[in-house]
């Protein structure tokens, strides 16, 4: 399949710019590989489609304040600061992206809060708009991430034109995330709330957590139109013996294993035995899922609305089949359901 296969109209109204007013009550798209029907629901009666001893596979990811802005020495020019990782930590060096990138040169200092107590300077350009920074800072590491963290600000989307506000940094988390290192919320599961995941919990339905640090990388569009040719960015990726032995188990039962997030998917796919099942993994993984493509575990998962030529849209074209895709998201432009991070879910059974 070709790049232009992926590309369609999307009214800019349908992308969402806040998160719908409770987490599970925004809609849910329901499409069924076997019988090729489409139902509408809400996001809460995704329950009625899991039984006793299924599995959600969840990617417990914690998105950092990784968004900072500082001052250029000399002219106060503002730039924008993206944290993308740590180098060093002793070093106090990051990976970061810089806008305007034109005006950031080795050896310019950056210059952080409304007293300057953070100061960077930048030692390495990486890409056209990448640097490495060093930071300057009297205190010790602790006291830095705390910093840091103070002075960064919830990384949401480009696309979302409006200022941050103090909700996005609860709302742009899922509940249940535990390991810091994202740049990017794992959006799928930005719709469970903490009464359906009890709920859930309740009726027997088990989770395997994962930990993929979503990168900006994601959100890439594909630019070659032969989707081989695409380079993934490596993101870390952790999957434990216990998160093994959960997915597993339910694989040798017979029971339904659900990838909550196109995030969730590529990082089990990354780690998959020669007779299928899960493994435990340490590392990075920079693996492109496209259409032609043999899942290996799951048999169902929940997403988000993506845009076009995302790779995102890539991998669910993959799963679900690329002409129920496009039917599917045919009928939720028709139906005016929201698009991309708080947008609106798609159940694919």
């Amino acid at each position: 399949m070709k790049l232009s296969h992926f590309n369609f109209n999307l009214p800019a109204e349908l992308l969402a710019e806040f998160p719908a007013e409770n987490r599970d009550e925004s809609r849910l798209m329901v499409v069924n590989r076997k019988t090729k029907t489409i139902e509408h629901k809400l996001f809460k009666d995704i329950i009625d489609y899991f039984d006793d001893g299924d599995v959600m596979i969840l990617n417990n990811t914690k998105v950092f304040p990784a968004r900072m802005y500082g001052n250029k020495e000399k002219t106060g020019a503002r730039i924008e600061v993206f944290l993308l990782r740590e180098l060093n930590a002793e070093q106090r060096l990051w990976d970061v992206l810089v806008d305007p990138a034109r005006k950031i040169r080795i050896g310019n200092k950056l210059y952080f809060g409304d007293d300057d107590s953070l100061v960077a300077e930048v030692i390495d350009n990486t890409t056209s708009r990448g640097r490495t920074l060093r930071f300057l800072y009297d205190g010790s590491y602790s006291e830095f991430r705390r910093k840091l963290t103070e002075l960064g600000e919830t990384p949401i989307p480009k696309y979302i034109n409006r200022d941050v506000t103090e909700e996005d940094a609860e709302r742009y988390q899922t509940i249940y995330a535990k390991e810091e290192g994202a740049v990017a919320a794992p959006t799928a599961g930005l719709h469970f709330s903490k009464h359906l995941l009890k709920r859930l919990e309740i009726k027997g339905i088990n989770f395997a957590e994962i930990t993929l640090h979503v990168g900006l990388g994601t959100f890439n569009p594909v630019e070659v139109e032969d989707l081989s040719k695409h380079k993934m960015d490596s993101e870390e990726l952790f999957i434990s013996q216990q998160a093994c032995d959960i997915v597993n188990k339910a694989k040798e039962n017979k029971r339904k294993i659900c990838c909550i997030g196109t995030t969730s998917m590529r990082a089990i796919e990354s780690s998959v035995s020669s007779n299928k099942t899960l493994n435990p993994y340490v590392g990075w993984t920079n693996k492109f899922i496209f259409p032609p493509y043999d899942f290996s575990i799951a048999d169902c998962m929940v997403t988000n609305f993506h845009t076009p030529k995302s790779t995102l849209l890539m991998m669910i074209s993959a799963f679900c089949g690329h002409d129920l895709m496009k039917k599917a998201y045919e009928e939720a432009i028709k139906e005016k359901y929201r698009f991309y991070s708080y947008g609106d879910a798609m159940l694919i059974l």
